[in-house]
């Protein structure tokens, strides 16, 4: 039986955010995803897409000649092929991240690709999905992130922090949503608190805004 996948888009790009920021990357980006964060700004990819065959998504990310892939969404893990999709980019030798929501699990997810997980903040309306136990299966290479809305969001993530020690298992990454909080301002609060976490923006959004496949 073959393996199918419902893609939104694949593209190359520069990775604008995570520890691969500024990289050359291919981005395979999947179709649906049940949560609704208030910033979302991949609205587009929530429904719609067409049906690949994974022998054609693996040719297409070739064609781009890159050594990175990221597979997005949406919520790719939302799609259960997605876990095939991985094990395939994995065993052809790219280094592979996959971007999730956390609100599915990630145990299944091959220990070759790096998981990137959203813990949803109370400014995205979707903090009830986070399942907060599975960040204790993140290894230090592997990456939480916070988009951050205002200071009570922030206050609130300083809080998740130190509560679940994320520190010490894992890199920390507090991003300002980019139409709700100055970049400035966070990057204050970080350096007035000390935070053991990496500032981050999103690159792609300062070169490009929100063009879609960029």
């Amino acid at each position: 039986m073959s393996v199918r996948l419902k893609l939104t888009e694949i593209f190359y790009s520069l990775q604008g955010e995570a520890d691969s920021v500024g990289i050359p990357t291919v981005f395979v980006r999947l179709t649906g995803c049940p949560l609704r964060c208030r910033y979302c700004d991949t609205a587009y990819a929530f429904d719609g897409g067409q049906w690949w065959e994974l022998a054609a998504i693996l040719e297409r990310v070739r064609e781009f000649g890159a050594g990175f892939v990221c597979v997005t969404g949406g919520e790719p893990l939302a799609q259960k092929q997605c876990l095939a999709l991985l094990d395939a980019l994995a065993d052809e030798g790219y280094r592979v991240s996959l971007e999730t929501s956390g609100a599915w699990p990630i145990e299944a997810v091959d220990a070759r690709v790096i998981r990137v997980v959203d813990v949803k903040t109370p400014g995205s309306g979707e903090e009830h999905r986070n399942r907060y136990q599975q960040l204790a299966l993140l290894r230090s290479e592997e990456q939480v992130k916070f988009v951050l809305c205002d200071r009570a969001d922030y206050d609130w993530s300083r809080a998740k922090l130190e509560s679940l020690q994320l520190a010490r298992r894992c890199q920390v990454l507090f991003s300002p949503s980019h139409e709700q909080l100055p970049a400035r301002q966070l990057a204050d609060w970080i350096l007035e608190d000390r935070l053991p976490v990496r500032f981050q923006i999103q690159l792609h959004k300062y070169l490009w805004g929100n063009e879609p496949g960029r």
